[in-house]
């Protein structure tokens, strides 16, 4: 080990990523708090401080650290701009605080401190040096005053003041300073915390029944979907679909004239992933559409699908990029027992795998370049973690608005790595959490845990390949119970629509499925149906826009409520000038009853205190004047969102 002269140790710096070989995460204007273990020797006086700068600014920043005991200090800075940020932890032992101190004791003790008078005059003389020239001639009369034996009171009350103290530190004199390792922030806007998306198939938006729907059909839906509230709409892929060994409804393995096939199944005669299905219009059209949702404050969010139909282009241009078994043919995707004999994968083993490499970020270029700003990224799991960490960084370099949605629902470490190595969201395990003691705990790990500096979680009660078994059949109200726990305990959401509103819920035996399934075939919609779903997704939108507690996902407590079919949970946001509760039912058959316990000590509300509440919803007021209140809910509106006005 080297020699070194340093009297502090760091330890524990926090947050961080495995000893800081990941970056965490945050959005412009939050903060973040940053805490460490500063151990020095002997009993001396040491400060901290936390050392931050944008990736883009020439100097850094300075906070002095606060001591929490124990030898630990924490600071928080804000993050104001997009990209990177890097921090560390400074320490230092404080040699003129040190002195000052001893002073005050001794004094105190009744001792004479000529001597360390005089000794105090280094510390002064180094403050000559900083202070701003009104002040240098106030520090030499103290020194003057330090080394004259017959102003002794005089100087005993100087070196003892609060205005040398605030001097020392404010200039402070870091004397083998230590140092913690540099860690990175990676800086995102504010829509990767706060986003509301609505999924729907642009084949399936015709007004007439049989015909296949355009992207000016889609521009007629955008009102709709404005006035739900959703801002992101996503699209499955866009692109030709192959149509060799195409599949065919309810995916049967021989398609019939006439079917249309699964958009996952990329590349036919008509090009592959630069290309537009020629059904849906041209590629004008598209970029037409994504400048008209923009100006409803919708974003267009595209499918990036890494795979390739059979008669894909990049099959014959470049057949070194797939894995040929010993027959010569190409094997298709599998993830048993599901087949895709429609699909072929990249071969990411390849000798010319830069060569793939590049090729696929173009193909992100190419749609970045026409006004696409968010991605949902099919199965990345499948596709090397570095491959991604690479694609993204390089988006990333020249387009920081750029936010990646990772659709993994796989093992959590597996999802966990895909948010590691940069996606901006991630798929989540919320489908299938429906019991009271689930979903707390799986809450508890994505807010209370590392995950939550890293690790954005968006909730979708289901998607079209996840026809999940309590939405099958379910009534009103489960619908209405999805979406407000979906709407509330996370910052990112979204739903496959219109499936979800109408409750179109009719599965495959068995399976967690849809019967038929628009991953297979045009469907037809009445799109101008209105009914109460629609009706309070639209209400559950709006105040998620109005309350900035609803627009992150990590600042949440549960509370207790005697009665498992009865969920309740308190948000706030960073600033806590938002706060809001949440009482929700779990049963969608039955009226539930039960005490709220409201969890007075985070909100900072005495005993006794009244705490006014109003539901969002339907507007009524109440006051509760206890720590345990009683609520009620019916399956009309199985559901309260309270906002606290304390």
């Amino acid at each position: 080990m080297e020699k070194r002269q340093q009297r502090v140790v760091i330890e524990n710096v926090s947050p961080q990523l495995h000893c800081g070989e990941y970056f965490i995460k945050r959005v412009v204007g939050e903060p973040v708090t940053v805490y460490a273990d500063l151990i020095p020797d002997g009993h001396d006086v040491i400060q901290a401080e936390l050392v931050f700068k944008h990736e883009k600014d020439k100097k850094w920043s300075e906070i002095r650290m606060q001591h929490q005991g124990q030898d630990v200090y924490f600071e928080t800075f804000s993050v104001e701009k997009q990209g990177f940020y890097d921090y560390f932890v400074r320490g230092w032992v404080d040699y003129a605080l040190n002195w000052q101190h001893g002073v005050e004791a001794k004094l105190k003790d009744g001792q004479h401190i000529k001597s360390e008078l005089l000794d105090g005059v280094q510390y002064l003389t180094f403050l000559a040096n900083k202070v701003p020239t009104k002040q240098k001639d106030t520090i030499k009369g103290w020194m003057t005053l330090f080394e004259d034996e017959n102003r002794y009171d005089e100087a005993i009350e100087v070196a003892n003041s609060k205005e040398l103290h605030n001097l020392f530190m404010k200039y402070p004199q870091k004397i083998l300073a230590s140092e913690s390792k540099r860690l990175k922030v990676y800086v995102d806007r504010k829509k990767a915390n706060f986003s509301t998306w609505y999924e729907f198939f642009p084949r399936s938006s015709a007004p007439e029944p049989g015909k296949h729907g355009t992207f000016k059909d889609c521009e007629r839906l955008l009102p709709r979907i404005a006035k739900m509230g959703f801002d992101t709409l996503y699209f499955p892929p866009i692109h030709p679909i192959g149509e060799k060994n195409r599949k065919g409804k309810n995916n049967t393995v021989t398609a019939l004239e006439g079917d249309s096939g699964v958009p996952w199944a990329i590349g036919s005669k008509h090009g592959g992933h630069k290309s537009v299905h020629p059904e849906l219009g041209t590629e004008q059209d598209f970029i037409d559409l994504v400048k008209k949702a923009k100006r409803q404050g919708i974003e267009i969010a595209m499918d990036i699908a890494f795979q390739a139909a059979p008669d894909h282009p990049y099959i014959t241009e470049h057949p070194e990029w797939f894995r040929k078994r010993p027959d010569g043919t190409i094997q298709y995707a599998e993830n048993p027992p599901k087949k895709y004999q429609d699909i072929v994968n990249f071969y990411y083993e390849t000798k010319a795998y830069k060569a793939l490499w590049d090729e696929l970020l173009s193909i992100v270029q190419y749609w970045v370049d026409r006004g696409v700003s968010v991605f949902r990224v099919d199965n990345p799991h499948t596709k090397p973690y570095y491959f991604w960490h690479w694609l993204i960084a390089q988006i990333k370099k020249n387009h920081s608005d750029v936010l990646f949605l990772a659709e993994a629902f796989s093992r959590p470490k597996v999802m966990q790595q895909l948010a590691k190595q940069g996606f901006s969201q991630s798929y989540t395990y919320f489908t299938w959490r429906v019991g009271k003691h689930e979903l707390t705990e799986y809450l508890v790990e994505l807010t209370q845990t590392d995950m939550k500096e890293y690790y954005r979680p968006n909730f979708w009660p289901n998607t079209p390949d996840i026809n999940p078994y309590h939405l099958q059949g379910a009534n009103e109200a489960m619908h209405l119970i999805r979406y407000a726990l979906a709407a509330t305990l996370s910052g990112n959401i979204g739903i496959y629509g219109p499936v979800f509103e109408y409750m179109v819920t009719d599965p495959l035996p068995n399976k967690e499925e849809y019967k038929d399934c628009e991953k297979y075939e045009i469907r037809h919609w009445d799109w101008s149906h209105e009914n109460k779903v629609t009706h309070l997704i639209t209400k559950i939108n709006q105040v998620r826009k109005d309350h900035g507690s609803l627009q992150q996902t990590n600042n949440i407590r549960f509370c207790h409520i005697e009665n498992d079919y009865l969920i309740a949970f308190y948000k706030w946001n960073d600033a806590k000038t938002d706060e809001t509760l949440m009482v929700i039912s779990l049963d969608s058959h039955h009226t539930q009853q039960g005490h709220v316990q409201l969890p007075l000590h985070e909100m900072g509300v005495g005993a006794g205190h009244a705490v006014h509440l109003t539901d969002t919803i339907t507007g009524n007021q109440y006051t509760w004047h206890d720590e345990w209140n009683f609520v009620e809910l019916h399956t009309d509106i199985p559901f309260h969102i309270f906002h606290i006005n304390k």
